[in-house]
Order: structure tokens, then C-alpha cells, then sequence
């Protein structure tokens, strides 16, 4: 089943669920934002054909015989990297010299479809193809790349140079469970792959903070033999207090792992595990409350571990090093980056290459 039919099916069973929990199908409908009516369609859907029979004919689906060509497609990408400061209208000349003949508005399509549409974007799949494929730049892509640098570190952005570099860390606050009570959670992203660990407690303390990264962070860290260098974390007396008593700074020290602080009153400079949290809210805490009703935080746990699985796996990430790959492919494809700096020497750069690797950095 397509992520677009999922999208469809899951609030009608998620109605249908919430009925058959709550015992009201009134309430179950205003909860959900259904009609009465649309309520016994889908029950009436469900019962003679299962999910299947929920799947929604829109005129709005892709006609795929319309796409271009798969080789045409590729041609569009490519150049994407090739040139990343042409618009569609420049790429459509370029590519009508090599006999391939596509619309500006063609090619707009194409690079919307792989998340090329903007300059920045584009920026963001040649670096990562540079840093993990290890590519020659040509002087266009070294300017274009040089140019995209400084108007980073005119706005203070990140920067993240291979998968263990920098660390984001934030408590997220869930809700609160009857039977359970107030439910945080731990949430840690790299940086660089977008890989995330979440693990839910009940109590918003140092103690479990440490906990999330002596019990799942450091373990992945350490199987995948990439060292773990720095983590950025918000201001919270869960990650901040006197060194010699507080459980979360005496971890990192004894890990040797260094500490950076946001910056006082700005949550935004956290902004990777920001953007986690709004994801995994709308695409797992909203639909995850309406289908089940949960007596134990194990239980949260379980799913919450199923949908990470399914985030650092399967979905594509738009990520600035991702470019469509998925968290963990990126990990793994850029690994070697950061084992290189810690195993074995390292040859002195020539000029071009110090180059290069400045304008990705």
C-alpha cells in the first residue's frame, strides 16, 4: 500500500476504532471531524471489503503514463547537481542542446517530485553527493557552493561535517495518560543523517537524559564505530547544572563528549529536534491516539519504536545531507567520513582539494 492510500485509510479505521473504544459514535465522529453518515459509509465499506474497500478514487492522483521518460528524468536531476544555480528555464535550453526535449514547467515537475525545486536545495544534494561520493567539483559548483557558504555563516546556521559530529537533544512533552500520568520524551537526532532516538518517561530529570543516550544513543554510536563528538541541547536544568552533581554533565564528561548550549531564550537554534517533534506529532502522536487507548508506557514505547523504525528506514528524508535518502542509508554511506578522521593518518590536502572541501563545509 502507497504512503498517499495510508494517508486516506488511516483516519476512516481511526474513526471506526474510536468508536468501537468509546461506545458513542457521536463523539467518536466529533473527535474525528466525520459525519454521522460518513461514519456508516465507512463501516459499511470496512465490513464488505476491509481496507481495500476504503481506498478513495481522486481525480488528483498522478497519471503516471504522463510522467516523462525515466531517462529524460534522470537528465533533469543531473543537471540539478551538474548546475544547481540554473532555473528550470535555463536547464530545459541546456538539455533541448543535448536532444532531450522537456518544458521548463516539465523539469519544474521532476526536481518538485525529488525536493530540487529551490537553489538551496539543489546546493544541499551536490554537497552531500561531494562529501559521500566523493565527486570533482567544477569551478560553476565551487562558486555557486562558496557563495551558498557565506550567507550560512551570515545567518549563524549549523553545520554539521559527518554523522557523529553534532548531536541535537530535547524533551519533548507528550501529554498525559490516565493511569500513566505526564508522559516526556527524550529525543536525540544527528545532525548530519537525521537519525532520531526517542524514549519516553514519565519524570523530566538529568538522570533520564543520560539515560537515553547511556541506553540507546551510545550503544547505535558504538556498534556503528563512529565516535560521538558533540551535543547540542537547550538550556533546560534537565541537561544543565553544577558539573560535579548534576547526572547529565557528569555522563558527558566521563564519555568525553562536549556540551553546547543554545543560545538564552532562543529554542529556535534547536531547531533539527524542533522539526522532529512537529513530525512526529502529526504523523505519529495524532493517529496513534485516536486508533488505541494505552494502560502502560511500555506500550507507547513498542509503537513509538515501530514508527522510528520506520522513519530512520523507510521514509525519504529532504534532510541537507539526505537529498531523498532515508536517515539511515545516509548514515551508512557517510560513516566513513568520520572513521577516516579517527583511524589511520590522513595525507596532507593539495590546494584544490583544501578548496573543495572548505566550499562544502
Amino acid at each position: 500500500m502507497s504512503s498517499y492510500q495510508e494517508k486516506i485509510i488511516k483516519p476512516k479505521l481511526g474513526v471506526l476504532e474510536l468508536a468501537k473504544q468509546l461506545g458513542n459514535v457521536s463523539q467518536a465522529c466529533k473527535v474525528m471531524g466525520y459525519s454521522r453518515d460518513s461514519f456508516y459509509r465507512f463501516k459499511e465499506l470496512y465490513e464488505m471489503g476491509g481496507e481495500e474497500a476504503l481506498q478513495e478514487i481522486s481525480r488528483k492522483k498522478p497519471i503516471l503514463k504522463n510522467r516523462v521518460a525515466d531517462s529524460v528524468e534522470r537528465a533533469c536531476l543531473e543537471i540539478a547537481v551538474e548546475f544547481p544555480a540554473y532555473g528550470q528555464l535555463r536547464a530545459s535550453n541546456e538539455l533541448r542542446q543535448q536532444g532531450i526535449i522537456i518544458s521548463p514547467g516539465g523539469i519544474r515537475s521532476v526536481w518538485l517530485r525529488n525536493d530540487l525545486e529551490t537553489l538551496t536545495k539543489r546546493l544541499k544534494a551536490l554537497e552531500a553527493k561531494v562529501v559521500q561520493d566523493g565527486i570533482i567539483l567544477s569551478e560553476a559548483q565551487l562558486a555557486a557552493l562558496e557563495k551558498q557558504q557565506s550567507v550560512r555563516e551570515a545567518h549563524g546556521e549549523i553545520e554539521s561535517e559527518h554523522p557523529g559530529y553534532l548531536g541535537s537533544q530535547d524533551t519533548y512533552y507528550v501529554g498525559t495518560i490516565k493511569g500513566i500520568g505526564r508522559i516526556y520524551q527524550q529525543t536525540f537526532v544527528d545532525t548530519y543523517s537525521r537519525v532520531a532516538f526517542a524514549r519516553l518517561y514519565t519524570e523530566k530529570t538529568a538522570i533520564t537524559a543520560a539515560d537515553t543516550l547511556n541506553g540507546t544513543v551510545l550503544p547505535f554510536f558504538e556498534q556503528e564505530q563512529v565516535p560521538l563528538l558533540r551535543i547540542l541541547t537547550d538550556r533546560g536544568t534537565e541537561y544543565c547544572g553544577k558539573a560535579e552533581n548534576h547526572a547529565y554533565q557528569l555522563y558527558l564528561d566521563i564519555e568525553n563528549i562536549d556540551h553546547t548550549r543554545t543560545k538564552a531564550s532562543s529554542p529556535q537554534t534547536n531547531g533539527i529536534c524542533e522539526r522532529f517533534h512537529r513530525t512526529m506529532k502529526q504523523e505519529f502522536y495524532d493517529i496513534a491516539f485516536r486508533k488505541k487507548l494505552y494502560y502502560k508506557l511500555e506500550e507507547l514505547q513498542t509503537d513509538v519504536n515501530e514508527w522510528l523504525r520506520q522513519y530512520n528506514e523507510k521514509r525519504p528524508h529532504s534532510g541537507k545531507y539526505c537529498y531523498g535518502k532515508t536517515p539511515m542509508q545516509t548514515f551508512q554511506d557517510a560513516k566513513a567520513i568520520a572513521q577516516s578522521k579517527f583511524i589511520g593518518s590522513i595525507e596532507p590536502l593539495s590546494d584544490s582539494a583544501t578548496r573543495q572541501l572548505g566550499a562544502v563545509r
